[in-house]
């Protein structure tokens, strides 16, 4: 039985996207934005879904940008939340972001997550969990975002991740109406449209 090997590989754009030698944002709503711009190539640029995400540390540095990859790697996990996770654990070498509670960052994602991406912050080690565009702003063009906790911002706090919603909005659900005008694929597991 062939089993194959499993790579996270960002698109070529997003390299030449983010060429400078170090990226520092100090101010969230920029931050945002980077996230926002990512979501946005990611669908002109044919790569993906419209979801972006992105880890900083708590300097405003950037360690690690992610996008939705789940069509074009064929990997349902392939979230952008999980893509910026999985790359600064490996930029930093550990599968706790936190180092034991010594470091604090910041995942930044374009719209709330969804139930498989919610299962992985409190795992991940980040403190702060800022979002765009809402749940149903992702459930209105047609995605499925599983079944989460009605309280589930306060089920994070209880876990020492501050929660902020509604950061930059209305540029996040933006992404996705542009996404469902182009005609975008909506790639819920069984059904497609």
């Amino acid at each position: 039985m062939f089993i194959p090997n499993l790579n996270i590989s960002l698109p070529k754009w997003i390299h030449d996207f983010l060429s400078a030698e170090e990226i520092i944002l100090p101010n969230i709503e920029d931050r945002m934005r980077l996230a926002v711009k990512l979501s946005e190539l990611n669908i002109t640029e044919k790569t993906g879904g419209p979801f972006g995400a992105a880890v900083f540390d708590d300097k405003g540095i950037l360690i690690a940008p992610g996008v939705n990859l789940v069509e074009s790697s064929q990997c349902s996990i392939l979230h952008a939340e999980m893509v910026a996770i999985a790359l600064a654990q490996k930029t930093l070498n550990r599968f706790d972001l936190s180092d034991g509670g010594k470091s604090k960052y910041e995942l930044i994602t374009t719209t709330e997550p969804c139930a498989m991406c919610y299962g992985a912050i409190p795992w991940s080690g980040v403190s702060r969990l800022v979002c765009g565009a809402r749940d149903e702003d992702a459930r209105a063009i047609g995605f499925d975002e599983g079944a989460k906790l009605k309280n589930w911002k306060e089920e994070l706090q209880k876990r020492n991740i501050e929660v902020r919603c509604d950061c930059l909005r209305e540029e996040a659900k933006s992404v996705l109406k542009k996404y469902s005008l182009i005609g975008g694929k909506i790639y819920n597991s069984g059904k497609y449209s």
